[in-house]
């Protein structure tokens, strides 16, 4: 590949994805946009910049900027996002907000992601965070971006800037047409920075004619035809692959190492940056070669643990916790109650397991190095890399093409700070692409989880007390949302690092993180109350909520299904399941067959219905609720990580088995009109129901109740056992 100095790497509507090899600083920035106008602006409380996580907090005036606009002397439009596209479509939708505020057609709005040099700073993408959180920021932008450009087209025109109208970048006389200009026109030759320091004049949702139209995706082609460049693909010159040696054992400690042999194959350098030890080789599988050739010597692990005695681990282990929400008295009213209903609910490890492995390519040169990462937290990273190469931040940049498939498990680097570390020892570029053993060995994993749930009903089928313990899957969905008087959920430890020696290996986020098990298990205990009332799951539910965005999201399922009401068990194998993440209410329905000789579950088919207020690209959102409910049957009747003694058992697909094209049952989609109200997350949403709702269905089907997660064969073969 060619270094391309030219111009910053851009997504545009009709051009390639740049492949990222500029070497452009923040002063080449400034240079490059010398022309042209230039809205920069930090993000402070008000109506459309809403406060900031701690994460971001530095992001104050006079410090950074959030966000650029540059309008070019030729009308095209650049703006720059730190977040990053790993199929989740801000390519996409962020240039459908510039284009509309601007009033710029879409194919002339370029946009720039995840480059720390270029773009402003960015905690990260996650969360369903992007256009929810970032987006009311962009719009604002841009909309400040045409109150200028109106202002000198007035100066310009010589008329008063009321009496002028924007279309497809040309600002003219509302009355004659003769009297216009272009934005080109407008920034030609100059260069003009704006801070934005008040509420913008937003346009009106109902004069968009991009938002809420679905645009064809700027990475479409690019991904179907194999043209995208991943971070693996990234080959500068005199770049050398690296293979590390690995311990056998999460926890085990290196005792003696003989590199002898290895040092011997032709072309083959062995490395040390410290404990990390790896064979660099122009050819990967002569590197293989090499590493294989190394005699390394391991310790024990100390872990004694396996996936099976994981959960008295947890409960042992695990710290005290908060009461995150409570009223009343529970005790009295468990007392009190016609019914009590309580049971345990457990959900194994599970991996992410992208089809992209964690991969990183580095370089320094002239001072500087230069990691091009599979990353979810370009700015983070940059950080993590600055400390562990003792270089200053300003020396370190860090670029991120197209990331193949995150799910919160690349919000973490370290193949990134392994190749940094291997680059500045062994003075080449140096690629580190994980193999899939590697992936599943190093990866953070989506915690286990116990939940015990305690609830009570009334004569009426009111659920009078709720008592929720959540160990291992932190509070994200343990909000019960109905209307409960009495209830106490006590949450104890989440999925943020390794907490201690509670988990033999490290956990992180994962798609939904902790909603996924707190859902299931709420959902779960929900459709048991509804039996035992002899009541059906959607009028029990209805029965107890009160919020009218859940309530609209379930009926508007249950319409869409065709639902007929019908008390569980029935032989129908029809769940219900809802919730919240991201902003957004989700309600699903699925209807299930169930082998009762094999075991075997056969998702037929899901409506699902999603309140998530404006939507800026609608196929964007229903390709996502499709990935989540096609991802979600994964933990729900496959996924689980085996391990024994800090050894992971699942090295590759073979064994750990992700949903299958076979698997994928019909998808109905339903998305609530609410454009009168602020975009929300559809990242996640859909997943968190996934759980509940196939094993609300299995009991429907065959009257047996599944309480571990995922539901497997075995699983559902013994509480089918357990009905008779």
């Amino acid at each position: 590949m060619t270094p391309r100095h030219d111009v910053p790497p851009t997504l545009s509507a009709d051009a390639p994805h740049a492949d990222g090899l500029s070497a452009m600083d923040r002063r080449n920035f400034l240079s490059v946009t010398s022309s042209g106008l230039l809205v920069a602006f930090s993000m402070r409380p008000g109506p459309v910049r809403p406060e900031l996580p701690a994460a971001a907090a530095q992001q104050r005036a006079g410090t950074d900027f959030n966000a650029f606009l540059h309008i070019g002397a030729d009308g095209r439009v650049t703006t720059y996002v730190g977040k990053i596209e790993m199929g989740q479509g801000v390519s996409t939708s962020f240039p459908q907000l510039v284009a509309d505020e601007l009033n710029v057609p879409i194919s002339a709005v370029d946009i720039v992601l995840g480059d720390t040099d270029l773009c402003p700073i960015d905690m990260g993408t996650f969360g369903s965070l992007s256009i929810r959180q970032l987006g009311p920021a962009i719009r604002a932008a841009a909309a400040e971006a045409r109150a200028t450009l109106v202002a000198m087209a007035a100066d310009r025109l010589q008329l008063p800037a009321a009496s002028l109208e924007v279309k497809d970048g040309i600002v003219q006389s509302r009355t004659d047409a003769s009297k216009r200009v272009s934005y080109g026109e407008l920034t030609a030759g100059k260069r003009i920075e704006r801070r934005l320091e008040g509420p913008a004049p937003l346009e009106a949702v109902s004069a968009m004619n991009i938002v809420g139209t679905s645009v064809p995706r700027r990475d479409a082609i690019e991904k179907v035809t194999g043209r995208a460049k991943y971070a693996g693909d990234i080959a500068p010159k005199g770049a050398l692959h690296a293979r590390i040696v690995r311990p056998p054992a999460h926890g085990a400690v290196l005792a003696n190492i003989d590199t002898t042999a290895a040092e011997s194959v032709p072309g083959a350098r062995v490395v040390r940056a410290g404990e990390l030890v790896a064979v660099l080789h122009a050819h990967r599988d002569e590197a293989d070669k090499a590493m294989r050739l190394i005699k390394a010597t391991y310790g024990a692990s100390p872990s004694p643990l396996n996936d099976r005695t994981i959960f008295a681990h947890l409960e042992a282990k695990a710290p005290a916790g908060n009461i995150t929400g409570s009223a009343g008295q529970v005790a009295d009213a468990l007392k009190g109650a016609k019914v009590v209903v309580e049971q345990t609910y457990l959900k194994g490890y599970v991996a992410h397991a992208p089809m992209e492995t964690h991969s990183a390519v580095a370089e320094f040169a002239d001072g500087k190095l230069t990691v091009w990462a599979s990353t979810q937290t370009p700015f983070p990273l940059k950080t993590q890399l600055a400390r562990a190469v003792n270089l200053a931040p300003e020396k370190v940049r860090v670029i991120t093409p197209y990331v193949g498939g995150g799910f919160g498990g690349k919000s973490a680097g370290a193949q990134a700070i392994e190749a940094a570390r291997l680059a500045m020892v062994a003075g080449v570029p140096v690629r580190v692409i994980w193999e899939r053993d590697e992936e599943f060995f190093y990866d953070t994993f989506d915690p286990a989880a116990v939940i015990k749930i305690k609830a009570g009903l009334d004569s009426a089928s009111k659920i009078v007390a709720w008592d929720y313990t959540v160990i291992g899957a932190g509070d994200r969905g343990a909000a019960h949302g109905y209307e409960i008087p009495n209830h106490r959920t006590l949450v104890r430890g989440g999925w943020m690092g390794n907490s201690g020696d509670l988990h033999p290996f490290g956990i992180g986020p994962w798609r939904a993180p902790g909603a996924n098990a707190n859902v299931f298990a709420r959902e779960s205990h929900m459709d048991m109350l509804a039996a035992k009332a002899g009541v059906d799951p959607l009028e029990f539910r209805l029965k107890n909520l009160t919020d009218p965005r859940m309530r609209g999201v379930l009926q508007a399922a249950a319409a869409k299904f065709g639902y007929v009401p019908k008390v569980a068990p029935s032989g129908r194998g029809i769940g219900i399941a809802c919730g919240t993440d991201a902003g957004t209410w989700v309600a699903s329905i699925a209807e299930v067959k169930v082998n009762r000789e094999t075991g075997e579950v056969t998702v037929v088919r899901v409506v699902c219905a999603q309140d998530m207020g404006l939507v800026v690209h609608p196929d964007g959102t229903r390709q996502q609720l499709e990935g989540c409910i096609s991802m979600g049957l994964g933990y729900t009747l496959s996924e689980e990580v085996r391990f024994s003694n800090g050894v992971v058992l699942d090295k590759n697909y073979g064994t750990y088995a992700i949903p299958r094209f076979s698997w994928v049952p019909k998808i109905e989609a339903v998305i609530i009109e609410a454009s009168d109200k602020p975009p929300m997350g559809g990242g996640e949403p859909a997943i968190i129901t996934m759980g509940a709702v196939v094993a609300n269905a299995v009991f429907d089907a065959v009257g047996a109740r599944v309480v571990q997660l995922p539901i497997t064969k075995v699983r559902l073969k013994e509480a089918l056992a357990r009905t008779k």
